[in-house]
């Protein structure tokens, strides 16, 4: 993969001429964004792969559900459906795909979790409803032009920073890095947990924010206890388990449960991969398997699977929440 990737180098100028015209084209207003008279806020990334933008959105829906009929909208990423689609006690992960499905899960009483490609349609669909959202998270849209978020936050990995990156094909940038200056914050994921101020302060000089840009550092930090769908156990009164992941990078998950000294074997699969009857077959053998709660979602389908499932939650820390938190409610508010 290294080795394609080096060989397509003579395509990065041409990768990065197209997306920087592009985004030139609605700089300068030649291509048209909808912009919106309520707050809409987008999480995003400028890099292919996990930057953590589900605990971001799941982050922003603790924090605004209380106060406001919040609306989650994603692409709904290798779903089996077309168009808009608002999510209801029918769904499953082919109809929505897998982060959404997550969230209409996690916070279905509280939050309405919609689909759609066509971003600007989405909202249109949205605001006809007779639950009208007063606010509209946007899932993985920094590269969706045609709608003007109110508020972009631009989330980039400790460990591959975007300002260190190269576009497409040979990098991982979906855009050049310019694409940065539309971000109003800065989140800074997966960081160390030891990290120093004067660590912070290093990493910022490299960002280089501009005025008008906030920059956070935050992590992810992992539950004790592992879920079924039906009760929780202590994850230290496992024994020998099965460690079933198809996220980007399992790494940190594998790092934190070797850490705690568990024992486990490991069966690693793509991103979004679409698990068969051959692997539903396999995990049937296991005596317990532990998953992330995004493949929880694709497999507790499996009855099969029901008494052996477990996923492990995480929760996104921020190391400046309260400075954080008021940016996006000042928003909202105003």
């Amino acid at each position: 993969m290294k080795l394609l990737r080096n060989i397509s180098f003579p395509f990065v100028p041409v990768y990065y001429a197209v997306t920087s015209l592009r985004n030139k084209l609605y700089d300068l207003d030649i291509k048209k964004s909808t912009s919106y008279d309520f707050p809409v806020i987008c999480v995003g990334n400028l890099s292919v792969g996990g930057t953590g933008k589900t605990p971001m959105i799941e982050y922003l829906i603790n924090l605004l559900k209380d106060d406001y009929q919040v609306a989650t909208l994603s692409r709904g990423y290798k779903r089996k459906t077309k168009g808009f689609h608002l999510a209801d006690e029918f769904s499953t992960s082919e109809t929505l795909g897998d982060e959404p499905f997550q969230f209409y899960n996690k916070f279905k009483k509280n939050v309405l979790v919609a689909v759609d490609a066509d971003r600007t349609n989405g909202i249109e669909q949205l605001r006809q409803l007779d639950s009208v959202p007063n606010i509209v998270l946007l899932d993985d849209a920094f590269q969706h032009r045609k709608v003007k978020a109110g508020m972009n936050i631009l989330l980039t990995t400790f460990n591959n920073p975007y300002f260190f990156d190269y576009v497409l094909p040979t990098g991982n940038l979906r855009e050049p890095r310019s694409g940065a200056k539309r971000a109003n914050i800065i989140v800074v994921t997966k960081c160390p947990k030891n990290l120093s101020d004067d660590g912070k302060k290093r990493y910022i000089e490299q960002i280089s924010p501009k005025k008008y840009q906030h920059v956070f550092f935050s992590s992810i930090s992992y539950s004790n206890e592992i879920f079924s769908a039906a009760h929780k156990i202590s994850l230290d009164a496992i024994g020998n388990f099965t460690l079933v992941t198809g996220i980007a990078n399992a790494n940190p998950l594998v790092d934190f449960l070797t850490e705690k000294g568990l024992k486990f074997e490991h069966l690693n699969f793509k991103d979004h991969y679409e698990f068969s009857q051959k692997d539903i077959s396999t995990f049937k053998k296991k005596e317990l398997i532990l998953t992330t709660e995004k493949d929880f979602m694709r497999l507790k389908q499996y009855e099969s699977l029901k008494s052996k499932l477990f996923y492990i939650p995480i929760t996104l820390k921020l190391d400046d929440n309260l400075r954080f938190d008021k940016l996006i409610k000042d928003f909202v508010s105003f």
